[in-house]
Order: C-alpha cells, then sequence, then structure tokens
C-alpha cells in the first residue's frame, strides 16, 4: 500500500468572517420584523430599499448582505467599477449555505433578545439568488418563521431529494414574473406543487413583470404580511 503524502492531502482551517446587516425598527417594541435579502450583484442597500417600500409601517426591518463580493461593471462606459455581493460559490456551496443559515440564526436571536422584533412574527424575503437559499432555511428551521416570500427565484436544487426539509407551518408567498428571463413560465410552473407538498398554507401569484420587484407586486405582499403578522 503506497504512503500518502501529507502535500497530497487537502487541509482545511476554520477562519471567522463579519456578515454586514442594517436594521430599522419598527414603531414599537417585539414588532413584527421583515428580512429582505438581496439578489445576486446587488447589496443589503438594494435590500433594505425594497423593505422599506414593501412592508407595513408597523414593521421592523433587516437586510443581511451576501458574504462573497465581486465587482460589476460601472453603469456608464468608462466610469467607475462598482461592488455587488453574492449568496454562494460553485466551490462547496453547502459551506456557503451554512453561512446564510448561521447569519440568519444569529441575527434573529440578537433583534429578538434586543426588543426589535416579535420572534412570533419573523418574515423572510428573498429576491433571485436569495429566494431558493430562504426556501433551504425556511424549510430546514421550521420553527423560526411565519412566512417566507420568494420573489422571482428558484427552490433548492435538492428539493425532492434531500432529507433536511420538513413540513412548516410557516406561510409561503411565491411571486413570478411572466415576462422573467431567467425563471421562465416554463421552469417555474411545477413550483406551485412542489412547495406544497411541505407548506400548507401556500399563496402563488404570476404578474406581467420581467426579473424584477415590479410596482403591482409591492402592494399584495404588503396586504399578505398585514394578514399573516396578526393570524
Amino acid at each position: 500500500m503506497s504512503e500518502v503524502r501529507a502535500s497530497e492531502i487537502e487541509r482545511t482551517i476554520t477562519s471567522e468572517i463579519k456578515l454586514y446587516y442594517d436594521v430599522v425598527a419598527g414603531p414599537a417594541e417585539s414588532a413584527p420584523l421583515l428580512i429582505a435579502l438581496h439578489g445576486y450583484g446587488a447589496s443589503k442597500w438594494h435590500a433594505l430599499r425594497e423593505a422599506k417600500m414593501i412592508a407595513p409601517a408597523e414593521f421592523a426591518l433587516a437586510s443581511l448582505q451576501g458574504p462573497h463580493q465581486h465587482l460589476r461593471d460601472p453603469k456608464q462606459p468608462g466610469g467607475p467599477l462598482r461592488y455587488g455581493f453574492g449568496w454562494l460559490t460553485n466551490f462547496r456551496p453547502e459551506e456557503s449555505i451554512a453561512v446564510h443559515h448561521n447569519g440568519l440564526l444569529e441575527m434573529i436571536h440578537t433583534l429578538v433578545q434586543e426588543g426589535v422584533a416579535d420572534p412570533g412574527r419573523i418574515f423572510l424575503l428573498g429576491f433571485s439568488q436569495s429566494c431558493a437559499l430562504n426556501y433551504r432555511f425556511a424549510f430546514t428551521h421550521p420553527d423560526v418563521l411565519r412566512g417566507v416570500i420568494g420573489i422571482c427565484g428558484g427552490l433548492p436544487g435538492d428539493w425532492d431529494t434531500s432529507e433536511l426539509y420538513k413540513q412548516t407551518g410557516a406561510a409561503v408567498f411565491h411571486v413570478t414574473g411572466e415576462r422573467d428571463e431567467f425563471y421562465t413560465p416554463a421552469r417555474v410552473g411545477s413550483y406551485q406543487k412542489q412547495l406544497s407538498r411541505r407548506a400548507s398554507d401556500l399563496e402563488f401569484r404570476s404578474y406581467d413583470a420581467g426579473h424584477e420587484i415590479s410596482a403591482a407586486m409591492r402592494p399584495d405582499i404588503r396586504e399578505w404580511l398585514t394578514q399573516k403578522s396578526f393570524v
């Protein structure tokens, strides 16, 4: 039997990273909380802006930023480079998923302990890339959220095979765009049936929109949040 050289063994070290998030407290303590997560290439600022346009007035707001920074093309030719953030890497994506889960759990714990959020009324919103990640979280931790909103995004790739996902009492609102070039009607056609396997409270709506959070979506999501936060 040949010996394995030390140089041939893949080694790892564990190192901490910081995740950044913004918070806007509600008008009262222990308010319902909407956590908004951005899509690929955006930032916590973009997510918080959307949360402010969507959430009912009595909600506290939070936005968590993806850990993976990258350069984006300038808005104008010759202009300065921009920075964006993402949630996943192709190399060992399970580690990115764990960072996402642990970050949300720690942030929720902190905001509940500080009296910002009511632990029974935590809502999680994700757009595009963060949508499937949020579903992974919601169905892996079925007792944490009151509701989860997915906008123009997908389901976890292992939705049909993983044993991690459980039935949840959390309400689910999935929103699609009829002109979405990434999550086309053909691609998302089975999502309602797939989600209903693990979510008993499910609403599924399609809008005349592209890959975006459109003006027509926002009041419907706001109404849904109001209804679900006082059930």
